[in-house]
């Protein structure tokens, strides 16, 4: 089959770029042509795909956006394929990835003139193009919260929807290895072997929840503090959160690590993870910590949260968000030993029970099946 992939931009470290690469490679390897159209490409271009830079017009990211669509349109018209298969919202997809939250939902929540703005009638009528109880297009989406976010927006026929299983990497996965990873990791770093390593991971520092977690840590006893090291890895600008954490006295305390290829390590070095996020339509990094055997804090709001409770491997705060419980929540963590040791192990259990690695080739099966309907 002749496939088209559709993405804005391709960034190593992103959640939905690794999804986006990982089903790519999977249809790749059953022997199907995988065209790649997408505005910008930063890394590695990996070989075999037929990628194609398309030209960025527009001042505006909705303009950008609307830009690349008329223009793939024309590309795939006069060159067409089987199958249009989208990562971001947009019309005539025959499969879309559904990597973000509904936007209507959000929309919901906003004021009158954000109501009004051009930029907001953009990504709603895309999203419209989407789900509407017209469109035929097959939605692949990530846990049941999105269903019904959508359903309830768009009246979307439950038919089109295909939930798909989290897909981690297998290193993510707690093995006999894992401790000497996670010491290498300390000492390559200068990070003592005693000291409590929490970690945060995730591009986009303000929806992740990261002055959250630094208010945290900064409320912890002096003597508790002093043993903490806080590493936030991600793509992003660190600089109001180094200016933040300077402020709150924890600039000792707190590292920030851009985007980078050993996460595993990073997971098997640490106690805790963080991952107190404002949006977050699921959380692939959630499942890599408790795969990694990493106890989890994580806020309600977050899709995959429900696997931390599942896995008895952390604390699902509350929503809507109090910074008090997250403050409490880092403290007893850190205090109770025993609790953290029993977080510790139901998360290594829960790696090798649950289905966490499947994501790629779910997807491909119903890529491949994408016009069976017709």
């Amino acid at each position: 089959m002749q496939l088209a992939f559709c993405i804005y931009k391709y960034f190593p470290f992103g959640g939905l770029q690794r999804d986006f690469l990982q089903i790519a490679r999977a249809c790749q390897a059953r022997g199907h042509h995988v065209r790649i159209y997408v505005m910008a490409w930063q890394g590695d271009k990996p070989a075999g795909f037929d990628i194609i830079l398309v030209p960025k017009k527009g001042l505006s990211n909705h303009n950008r956006n609307q830009s690349y669509y008329h223009w793939v349109k024309a590309h795939l018209q006069a060159n067409p394929v089987d199958c249009v298969v989208g990562f971001n919202k947009m019309p005539d997809l025959d499969v879309y990835f559904a990597g973000d939250t509904c936007y209507a939902d959000k929309v919901a929540h906003k004021g009158f003139l954000y109501k009004l703005s051009k930029r907001c009638k953009h990504y709603l009528a895309f999203e419209d193009a989407v789900f509407n109880q017209h469109s035929q297009t097959k939605v692949m989406l990530l846990t049941k919260q999105q269903i019904a976010d959508f359903v309830k927006y768009y009246h979307t026929d439950l038919s089109r929807f295909y939930l798909l299983p989290p897909g981690i990497a297998q290193d993510r996965q707690y093995n006999a290895e894992s401790i000497a990873k996670g010491k290498q990791f300390r000492q390559t770093n200068q990070i003592d072997e005693h000291s409590f390593v929490i970690v945060q991971i995730g591009s986009d520092f303000k929806r992740k929840g990261v002055d959250r977690s630094l208010t945290a840590i900064a409320t912890l006893p002096y003597e508790l503090k002093q043993k903490v090291t806080f590493l936030v890895v991600g793509q992003d600008k660190p600089e109001a959160y180094q200016k933040q954490a300077k402020q709150l006295g924890i600039d000792q305390q707190v590292r920030f690590l851009a985007g980078r290829d050993d996460i595993a390590d990073i997971l098997f070095s640490a106690n805790l993870l963080l991952h107190p996020a404002r949006q977050e339509a699921a959380g692939m990094v959630l499942v890599e910590g408790l795969a990694a055997g990493v106890p989890v804090i994580v806020s309600g709001v977050s899709g995959y949260a429900y696997h931390i409770h599942d896995a008895k491997a952390g604390v699902v705060l509350a929503e809507p968000f109090v910074q008090s419980d997250l403050n409490q929540a880092v403290k007893n963590a850190i205090t109770n030993h025993d609790q953290l040791l029993t977080w510790h192990h139901n998360a290594i259990n829960y790696g090798k029970t649950a289905d966490l690695y499947d994501l790629a080739t779910r997807a491909t099966d119903i890529i491949l099946g994408c016009n069976d309907d017709e």
